[in-house]
């Protein structure tokens, strides 16, 4: 009988790599813009962390005292775009906004937009 797994192990297990990581934070994102709800970005930034080696690498990454980023991004009281940008900093990546996609060709003066996350170029180590 296969043996049953947490579902949060698994996914750090698949977001040890870098591209993968990308693509659910991009996917926490998307659905983020459609049903709210900041608690979901916090727990998947967190799970990023861990896949990623954990608060003390990703902190070496990003330049900032571990015990700085452990507060970041447990504290709710913390803007959630600086968790986010410190992260995805520390990945290699950056916010940046692109227009909705809409059905409409006549974009009107009111059209929301979104933030995607877009590789950004490291500096050679």
């Amino acid at each position: 009988m296969r043996k049953m797994g947490i579902w949060r192990d698994y996914l750090v297990k698949k977001l040890v790599d870098r591209e993968r990581s990308l693509g659910y934070l991009q996917a926490i994102l998307d659905d983020y813009y459609i049903f709210g709800g900041a608690a979901v970005v916090r727990d998947a930034l967190e799970t990023v962390v861990e896949a990623q080696g954990g608060v003390s690498k990703l902190a070496k990454q990003a330049d900032m005292d571990p015990e700085m980023l452990s507060k970041l991004l447990s504290n709710e009281d913390t803007p959630l775009i600086d968790a986010l940008g410190i992260v995805l900093k520390a990945l290699g990546y950056q916010l940046s906004i692109a227009p909705v996609e809409n059905e409409n060709a006549n974009l009107e003066a009111d059209t929301l937009q979104t933030a995607h996350v877009t590789e950004r170029p490291t500096a050679p180590q």
